[in-house]
């Protein structure tokens, strides 16, 4: 592998960590599924949610607006080692959220993710959450 594409593969899987984020933001659920393999995996634990498959995630991003009255979502990027046609990386997060029946939520947390090369570039193969930190302090705001 060539160091050019070494950086390229970097820069690619940049960018869908960011896309990631990006689809939780705007509630983009069928494009957040496109990010994934066939099979790809999301689970998180705390929800508790364990989505396998691009049609789970879709199934479930529907279901989002009637459990979530907002959230606001940054990663930021961590570890990223490749082997090939295969990595494995962490992005660490920020959310802040409330829930439709008015629990607040703000945490701190670690997206551990796997990735395969594929015939339309990077994507997950798994990610799972793990939060670190939570507050459920009542939050004070008002979303705009």
């Amino acid at each position: 592998m060539t160091d050019f594409q070494l950086i390229a593969d970097r820069v690619e899987i940049e960018a869908l960590r960011g896309e990631f984020t990006d689809c939780a933001m705007t509630r983009d659920y069928d494009r957040l599924a496109s990010l994934f393999t066939e099979d790809g995996a999301l689970r998180m634990p705390n929800i508790p949610a364990e989505l396998i498959g691009r049609e789970q995630m879709r199934a479930f991003g529907r279901r989002v607006p009637t459990l979530v009255d907002f959230l606001v979502q940054n990663s930021h990027p961590g570890h990223l080692s490749l082997d090939g046609d295969t990595a494995v990386g962490r992005t660490y997060m920020q959310e802040i959220g409330r829930s439709s029946d008015g629990r607040s939520e703000l945490n701190w947390a670690i997206y551990h993710d796997r990735y395969r090369r594929t015939g339309d570039g990077w994507k997950f193969t798994e990610r799972v959450y793990e939060v670190r930190y939570q507050d459920t302090t009542p939050l004070k705001g008002t979303p705009r």
